[in-house]
Order: structure tokens, then sequence, then C-alpha cells
């Protein structure tokens, strides 16, 4: 089961937009359209609210309680409105589930309850980090040191150090191992915490091993310049993109002919990828980067996450509009030569898909896409990112 991952920009990083673009006049419709989708999928998000603050489908409530995340993710999103609602209009709702996620707070550090301690954990924390509130400091700096302890080192298989995984609380042996999508999302958690306490010394605070978790996410790359393991494919089709992990792609195998195989990359981790490389600092003319950008250019489609069909589609939908902005592209040159703006594209994409209520749905189940208050979670923050770039 791979869930959600957040959104928060963050300064820092030579690659990111750290003020947003010039507004162009001409998307004025747009963008009123965007701010008028947002607020729609906010207040049917707050309707979903439960007496103990957790935001749960109304269908299905127990995935919350189990993971504080499917929590944390709508908070962020409450957060992040554009004009100012949060202070206002959202106050209690964002109170509220912020004293839930304190309440799933374990003696170790991490914010679970009986698994996926990584996830949970690096989800809430960016959430938690919105309170301002200096009495969760001790709190926002036992959830970081938790996370930085769950990188991996001395792994049976080397090729996994450096990496980050859900974490071996209730975890399943098949997710026992570090991947992309986890290392992602602890290195965006990481981020953060250190760009909103850029002078804060932490008396035997852990940090994470950078420059291992470079390694390791060069080692889901398909780019044998770098990645020197004997699957990685520089064949036109794969060369740039990303896998799951090393030597795994959920999106399969691709037969080359001649007797070689590829395994395939695919839109979401390629998207992981990039923002990966970003948060841990790398130069925007790093070729893993530039890699990265050219599969992500080729392969630019809003009709599916490529390489996965309608799997995981709002996900997709999700790290595309963060690692376009993060990256400063305002267009996106398709294979064919075509130009496209792609936050206007994506923006009337998101529009068309909302329901009537202001909720957001896939109708492919995997990785919990059915659950409506994930996927309007995910399509709520990615406005909020597209309205930033109109």
């Amino acid at each position: 089961m791979k869930l959600l991952l957040c959104t928060a920009l963050f300064a820092s990083s030579a690659l990111f937009a750290a003020e947003p673009p010039t507004r162009n006049d001409a998307n004025l419709s747009v963008r009123n359209e965007v701010l008028l989708a947002i607020d729609k999928g906010l207040a049917w998000l707050k309707q979903q609210q439960k007496a103990d603050g957790s935001i749960a489908n109304p269908e299905n409530d127990a995935p919350s309680a189990e993971h504080p995340a499917l929590t944390a993710m709508p908070l962020i999103a409450f957060y992040r409105q554009p004009t100012g609602k949060a202070a206002g209009e959202y106050a209690d709702v964002l109170n509220k589930g912020y004293g839930f996620l304190r309440s799933k707070v374990q003696p170790d550090g991490g914010i679970y309850t009986t698994g996926l301690a990584n996830y949970n954990t690096s989800v809430c924390l960016l959430a938690l980090l919105n309170t301002h509130d200096p009495k969760d400091e001790p709190l926002l700096a036992h959830a970081r040191d938790f996370i930085a302890g769950m990188q991996a080192k001395d792994m049976t298989k080397p090729e996994t150090d450096g990496g980050i995984g859900y974490g071996t609380t209730g975890v399943s042996p098949k997710r026992g191992h570090p991947d992309l999508d986890n290392t992602l999302v602890a290195l965006e958690a990481l981020r953060a915490y250190k760009t909103s306490h850029p002078s804060t010394e932490i008396p035997g605070g852990k940090d994470l091993n950078w420059q291992a978790a470079i390694d390791f996410v060069s080692r889901c790359q398909n780019l044998p310049a770098v990645n020197k393991q004997a699957w990685a494919s520089d064949d036109p089709a794969n060369k740039g993109g990303f896998i799951y992990y090393p030597g795994s792609s959920n999106a399969g195998e691709q037969d080359l002919g001649n007797g070689k195989k590829a395994l395939r990359s695919y839109g979401t981790m390629s998207y992981a990828g990039l923002l990966s490389y970003i948060y841990a600092d790398l130069k925007q003319d790093d070729p893993r980067v530039t890699a990265a950008l050219e599969w992500l250019q080729k392969n630019y489609t809003l009709e599916e996450n490529p390489g996965l069909g309608r799997a995981g589609l709002y996900y997709y939908y999700h790290l595309a509009s963060k690692g376009l902005a993060t990256a400063k592209v305002r267009e996106m040159t398709t294979a064919d030569g075509k130009k496209v703006d792609w936050a206007r594209d994506m923006a009337l994409k998101l529009i068309n898909l909302q329901n009537g209520n202001g909720s957001w749905v896939n109708d492919t189940a995997r990785w919990m896409e059915k659950d409506p208050v994930l996927v309007t979670a995910y399509s709520v923050i990615t406005l909020e990112i597209i309205y930033n770039q109109l």
C-alpha cells in the first residue's frame, strides 16, 4: 500500500521557486475557478472531520485511526488555502486536527499507531510544523530525530543503503526495505524542519547522511552513467526515469529485444526522484537532474500516470505539480514538440474531474485512491500549488 505524500515548498534549495512566478493576466479566469474548486474541496473535507479531530473517509474511517498521516494531509491542505482562511474559517478544523496528531506521538518520537512509522511520522511532522506553537518544539525535534534514525545502513542488499522504508513496526516483509516513496517523504520532512529551524542546534540530535540518501536515489534511476547496477538502462523509453527501489519497478519490465529487458520508469517515481534530488540540494545542471527532467518532458500527459495507467493518477498529479513548480518549469515540451502550460492544463483537468459535492475520487482503487478524503486532499494541494503558478 503506497499512501500519500505531502507538499510544503521550501525556499532553501537551489531549484526551489522561492517566489511565485509573475501573474499572467490571461489566467485570471482560471485562477478564480481554481480558487472556487479549492474552497469547495475544503468545505467537503471540513464535513468529514470527526469529534476526535481526525478527518476520515465517510464510508470507512478505520484507516484514519490506523494512519494519522491520513488526517495530516488534509490539514496541510487547510493550512495552505491561498486567501488566508486558515487563520479564520478553518482555524477550528486545524486546531482539532493538530490535537489528534499530537495524541499519536509515541515514546520513541514517532507519530504513528501500529505501522508505517516513517511515512506517518514524516507527513505528521510536515503538518505540525505549521502550528508555530513553541510547546510543539520538543515533539518536532523528536520526530525529526526519529525520521533521521530510520535511514538504512549495512543492509544485506547494499544497494538499499542510504534509503528509508516504511519502518519495521507492523510492516510485512515485502515492505521491509527502503524505497523511493518513503525516502522522498522523509527528505521532504527533514528539509522542512531544517528550513523552519535554520539556526537551531539540537543537542544530541541525529542528522541524515544526505550523501548516502542521494546515492540511494541515484540507484533508483535508469541512468547507467551514474547507476552502475546491471538493470539500469539507457534505452530511449526509460533513460532518466525512476523505479520504486533498486531492482524493482511497479511498472514491470519492458522487452528491449535481443534478449534484453529494462525495468520500466514510471511517472510518480520519476517525479519522486526529481524532488528527492531537489531536497538534497543537487544543482539544476547535475546530469541526474537534467536526465530526470528530460524523461518527464518526453512522457508528459494528464491522461494517465505514465507506465501505470489510472493507478495512482491523483498522486501523479500531486507530485507533478510539486516537482514542476519547485524545478521552476513553466512549460513542458512534449515528445511531439508541443509546448504546454502545465499549470493551466492541470488546473482545467482537475476542475473538470471534481464531483458536485466538492470531492475527488479515482475509479481505480490501487494505493487507496478510492478514498475520497485522500484523493480530495491530493487534489486541493495540487490546485493550491497551481494557483501560485498561474
